[in-house]
């Protein structure tokens, strides 16, 4: 990679470069699906993940009430890019704005990644971006693993759908729940993992809001990036 390029790229997500010297709304009091979303299923399923199109699986998502989150959120967030996306984005769940606006990763975490991803070369809209859950817990507090479980199918068909060649999961709580693992970020970066019976490949690194908070690590995920890219050439 020329000089020019790599400046470009770590200008993009916030990282310094550097040289060696000589270098929305009230949430809603019971679990009532939108009507247009009932009105949307053909007829009551026994599992969330029998929808065959996306139109038929973000009705199912809207009016889910497998778990007490549909309590207290303003709307579910299934999620936002390109249906037939490369590249799979999964963090962990809605925080307070994705909840008032039903789209994953907005304000500044979601900036910053928008950041990550022009840094290699990717808008937005060519990627697919979603969430382990698709309800905000109450006080942005960690799933729980019920929680996660109830709502990891919505995901797993989201991938059928998709097809992705790779995915790249964004924080602990979600690299956690798509690996059955309770390592550590650090402990799970920079290796090639793989999700289901596809074994879609899945790269791991960390989440934006955590960059905010500590952008010493910038370079880190910059590294993730590159990672991943590369491993994109080899499936």
């Amino acid at each position: 990679m020329n000089s020019s390029l790599r400046a470009a790229y770590l200008d993009a997500i916030g990282v310094q470069a550097w040289t060696l010297r000589a270098p929305r709304g009230v949430a809603s009091p019971q679990c009532v699906a939108a009507p247009e979303a009932v009105a949307a299923l053909a007829a009551p399923t026994e599992s969330p993940v029998l929808a065959s199109d996306w139109t038929t699986l973000r009705a199912q998502v809207a009016a889910c009430k497998l778990c007490s989150l549909c309590a207290t959120r303003t709307q579910t967030v299934f999620g936002v890019g390109n249906p037939n996306a490369t590249w799979l984005i999964v963090g962990e769940a809605p925080g307070a704005e994705e909840d008032r606006q039903g789209e994953p990763f907005v304000g500044r975490a979601g900036q910053l990644l928008n950041s990550m991803l022009r840094a290699i070369g990717l808008a937005r809209d060519e990627v697919f971006i979603a969430n382990i859950l698709k309800c905000r817990p109450p006080e942005n507090r960690d799933p729980t693993p019920q929680e996660a479980a109830q709502c990891m199918p919505y995901l797993e068909r989201q991938i059928e759908l998709l097809n992705p060649r790779i995915m790249l999961a964004v924080g602990r709580i979600a690299a956690q729940n798509l690996l059955h693992s309770d390592l550590a970020v650090g402990k799970m970066r920079l290796k090639i993992h793989q999700f289901g019976k596809s074994k879609l490949p899945l790269v791991v690194t960390y989440h934006p809001a955590y960059l905010l908070r500590a952008p010493t690590e910038k370079r880190k995920a910059w590294d993730d990036l590159k990672f991943a890219r590369e491993a994109l050439k080899r499936v």
